[in-house]
């Protein structure tokens, strides 16, 4: 799956409006798009995070419902969450999912990474000679830009997205 998204358009959005996560802003410029699979996993994780009985594991099909997300998706979507250890899976007939961590240890970056992959900055070399020393210098800023981006979104927990 593709990583998240930058670009520079003329949108004017804001995060988390209305409960749901979209577009991160900086001076009406989009600087980031999350993948429709990190979205929704977001949402999944808050939900979960969000339940009182956190030991009780809850169905995908009442996540999906309940976040308005495709089930086939968001089963998709949950499967990279417990191999990376943020959420566990119980089979049976009165399983599901749940938080295999507190909210509080779960970052952004850390849901974004699960289900995307890994953030890297990768800058597309020129045709004519692959030892273009401009090449080397936008694949530095595009690194920089990455690293930047995973230290914003490990800095958002959970946690603080839950907070009413």
């Amino acid at each position: 799956m593709a990583g998240p998204i930058l670009s520079r358009s003329r949108v004017s959005t804001h995060p988390w409006r209305d409960g749901k996560p979209c577009t991160l802003v900086f001076e009406e410029f989009e600087i980031m798009k999350l993948t429709r699979a990190s979205s929704y996993a977001i949402h999944a994780v808050a939900y979960m995070a969000q339940v009182k009985e956190k030991d009780k594991p809850i169905a995908s099909h009442t996540i999906a419902k309940e976040r308005g997300i495709p089930e086939r998706f968001l089963l998709k979507v949950l499967k990279p969450l417990v191999s990376e250890g943020v959420l566990k899976s119980i089979k049976g007939p009165n399983g599901g999912y749940r938080m295999s961590k507190k909210a509080e240890d779960v970052s952004l970056l850390d849901i974004v990474q699960a289900v995307d992959g890994p953030i890297r900055g990768q800058a597309p070399l020129s045709e004519e000679n692959k030892k273009n020393p401009l090449d080397t210098k936008l694949q530095s800023v595009c690194n920089l830009a990455a690293e930047s981006l995973k230290a914003a979104l490990k800095k958002v927990k959970v946690s603080e997205l839950i907070k009413r």
